[in-house]
């Protein structure tokens, strides 16, 4: 069966189509991918995985035709974010001294 592999890195769309036997898991393919040799500085910690973007198991079974999503580590929290531009709204667009 044929599946897919994308991951969107900061610079680039990176994507890897592959032809694996019934029964491969999620986590199986992004080994067979390359993504650990493509990316070395994302193998230290465990990324979230995802198929048709909804989050999955690394042991989730894939069908024919599955696109795994690698998500990269949020680099700040979306809360937070919302918050600080809510304050800079009220704020008048002033910025903090």
């Amino acid at each position: 069966m044929r599946v897919s592999v994308a991951f969107a890195a900061a610079t680039r769309l990176w994507r890897q189509a592959l032809d694996v036997p019934e029964g491969t898991t999620v986590a199986q393919v992004v080994a067979l991918s390359g993504f650990a040799r493509e990316f070395p500085e994302f193998t230290d910690s465990p990324l979230i995985m995802a198929v048709y973007g909804e989050r999955c198991d690394p042991q989730r079974v894939l069908r024919g035709g599955d696109r795994v999503e690698l998500c990269r580590p949020l680099v700040f929290d979306p809360l937070e974010s919302r918050r600080r531009r809510a304050a800079h709204r009220r704020s008048g667009g002033k910025r903090p001294e």
